[in-house]
């Protein structure tokens, strides 16, 4: 008979020796990227390979996936700091009486924004073909009103459409896109679908608009300057493609993806008008929650 899998909690997990030093190894990593947890399983592995604790082959990632399933079920490694965006949830909305229906109003007055980008000369948004790589991005990108989109590959007909239509509502503003894929094949590809298809579609629903991508990561000067581990193109691949080696955006460190996307965003956005949005922001904040017989100097 087959091995059975594990199930639920498993407290009396006891790896051997390679695996404990591979955990270690995990665990470091998840130590150095502490601002952008939580990781997924393949920068974790991409990591991995470039500490050369690992060899950049399949069957090592499935033996991570195997080995961080366990440390998880065993609480070796916190659940809360690898990332898997398998789920899709759908949870209806309630309050638990009055009192808490108070707090929500209180929270949700103390979390007042406007939008950070409104009165900027270039409208953004960053896509990322990778939907695990989301929340680290708009770790980034929300304070500045940024939003951030996941490609969905090439199937993602209603969000380029949905690109299209954000463009036809913010009227004549430029529109500039940042774009994170692998770069490979399919990640070249998923860039030139995006683009074109996004303006086909503007052309009817926004016309007059400009919207300009760019390619945020990962770049073949990128893939060089930090030495990102490297496979070949893909043989049964017939698609154009000038690369001489392919990488996945996931092989480009979390910090450096960050800054990559902290730079662009603040290059594009003038200070001083997000400035004086700010301090309208937090005057607006403070007479809500004046209004709501909360004293904004003690509120938290």
């Amino acid at each position: 008979m087959p091995q059975r899998r594990a199930r639920g909690y498993q407290p009396g997990w006891t790896p051997r020796t390679s695996r404990r030093e591979l955990l270690a190894a995990v665990q470091r990593v998840l130590d150095r990227y502490t601002e952008q947890l939580p990781l997924t399983i393949r920068q974790v592995w991409y990591l991995l390979i470039s500490d050369g604790i690992l060899v950049k082959e399949e069957r090592t990632y499935k033996g991570l996936v195997d080995v961080l399933g366990m440390a998880r079920r065993s609480g070796r490694i916190p659940w809360e700091a690898l990332r898997d965006d398998t789920a899709i949830n759908a949870e209806p909305d309630f309050y638990d009486g009055p009192a808490d229906f108070r707090a929500a109003v209180h929270r949700a007055a103390a979390g007042y924004r406007l939008d950070r980008q409104a009165g900027q000369p270039v409208r953004l948004e960053i896509w990322s073909e990778t939907a695990g790589m989301v929340n680290q991005l708009r770790a980034v990108a929300g304070p500045r009103g940024v939003p951030v989109y996941s490609g969905s590959g090439f199937n993602g007909l209603p969000a380029k459409r949905a690109a299209a239509l954000r463009a036809a509502a913010d009227g004549t503003r430029p529109v500039r896109v940042f774009v994170v894929s692998d770069w490979d094949q399919s990640g070249v590809h998923l860039f030139s679908a995006l683009a074109e298809d996004v303006t086909a579609f503007a052309a009817v629903d926004a016309p007059g608009s400009r919207i300009t991508f760019e390619r945020l990561a990962v770049t073949e000067q990128q893939i060089t300057e930090h030495r990102l581990p490297t496979a070949p193109p893909k043989a049964s691949d017939r698609r154009s493609f000038t690369g001489t080696s392919t990488t996945q955006a996931e092989a480009l460190p979390p910090d450096v993806l960050a800054a990559l996307a902290r730079d662009a965003i603040t290059s594009a956005q003038d200070p001083d008008i997000l400035e004086a949005l700010l301090e309208r922001e937090e005057h607006e904040r403070r007479a809500l929650l004046a209004g709501l017989g909360i004293d904004p100097a003690t509120d938290s």
